[in-house]
């Protein structure tokens, strides 16, 4: 019975937290904090794309903010040419986003570390190049507006409540869908290659194709975060998807930790809310995400939740090991009071 529970123990503490992320808006918050739930809520749902790639494969991408990019023009461009709105675009999106990772993954993975880094690097660069220089049919710099509402059962949704309720079901969808990769056989043989590559390779694991996969998969992810976010912000422009956006990415996955369910949804919201809530510019904003990296890296290098559970653990292990030394003292002099 409990080696049938435990694969759903793992998902349980971050349904408990999006169950109490869905009771914000009953303090009332202003459209100020409601917009940074909005866009953390849009950035998890690619971050959870990510962990797929680095958490389960061990591979780091710096262009994931280009995916999400696809994605957003494929809503634009779909609603300005063809008339096609939000639910239509939202698969649309993540298909085109996963061809996009395709075409990034087959030549890049070819080589590793450093190198793949560099190459998905350059992608995230040169599609910013091709999107600035596309003129009228992408906005050039300035980029493209969209203008189709989202709707839901006939009804508009133009309001942010009813958008943050929208962006934090697919971010459950997005949790779900993680952790059924993370428990299934393909998420084993991911790990299998993060762990050491040539002996999954020795034991007839096709290392390329897997890879491939993982990173089709982070880009499905990615390209719905990119139709939310063009739905959200209602203007979108290459800037947004150049190098910065996919280093903030990777800071948040890193910071939250890749390999559990809950350090996407951390990650998404302490660097989302960090800066706000300490009233600093953008400037002091990416010092602070500079040093909360560094730190992370030298103290929790598994990322925030997985040092806090393993500080937990050790604390309970602590107690546990106090109270049965003291039991044992206790027996002691029993003994020797007879």
């Amino acid at each position: 019975m409990n080696a049938t529970l435990s694969p759903f123990r793992s998902l349980i503490p971050a349904l408990v937290v999006l169950v109490l992320l869905a009771l914000v808006p009953a303090l009332g918050p202003s459209n100020r904090m409601l917009s940074l739930a909005i866009s953390a809520g849009i950035n998890i749902v690619a971050l959870y794309g990510l962990s797929v790639l680095f958490g389960q494969t061990g591979i780091l991408s710096m262009g994931h903010a280009a995916l999400v990019g696809v994605g957003a023009y494929t809503a634009a461009l779909l609603a300005r040419d063809a008339g096609i709105g939000f639910w239509v675009a939202l698969p649309l999106g993540g298909i085109f986003a996963a061809v996009a990772a395709v075409i990034i993954g087959v030549p890049s993975l070819r080589v590793s570390g450093h190198h793949f880094v560099i190459m998905t690097f350059a992608f995230g660069q040169l599609l910013t190049i091709v999107l600035t220089n596309g003129g009228d049919y992408t906005g050039a710099a300035t980029g493209l507006d969209l203008v189709l509402p989202v709707s839901l059962f006939g009804s508009r949704i133009d309001d942010l409540m009813p958008y943050y309720f929208v962006v934090l079901a697919f971010v459950t969808l997005s949790a779900i869908a993680s952790w059924a990769i993370i428990n299934s056989s393909y998420g084993r043989t991911l790990r299998a290659i993060r762990e050491n590559e040539k002996l999954a390779a020795s034991l007839g694991i096709n290392v390329g194709r897997h890879k491939i996969g993982a990173f089709v998969v982070s880009g499905v992810f990615a390209g719905i975060s990119g139709v939310l976010l063009a739905y959200f912000l209602r203007h979108i422009s290459p800037n947004q998807f150049a190098s910065f956006p996919s280093i903030y990415l990777a800071l948040m996955v890193m910071i939250g930790g890749a390999r559990l369910l809950l350090g996407p949804i951390a990650g998404g919201i302490l660097v989302s809310f960090l800066p706000e809530v300490l009233n600093l510019d953008p400037v002091q904003s990416r010092i602070l995400y500079g040093v909360c990296l560094i730190a992370v890296i030298l103290l929790l290098p598994n990322g925030l939740i997985a040092g806090l559970l393993d500080g937990w653990q050790r604390l309970l292990r602590g107690s546990g090991q106090k109270q049965a030394a003291h039991h044992a003292t206790g027996k002691q002099a029993s003994e020797a009071g007879r």
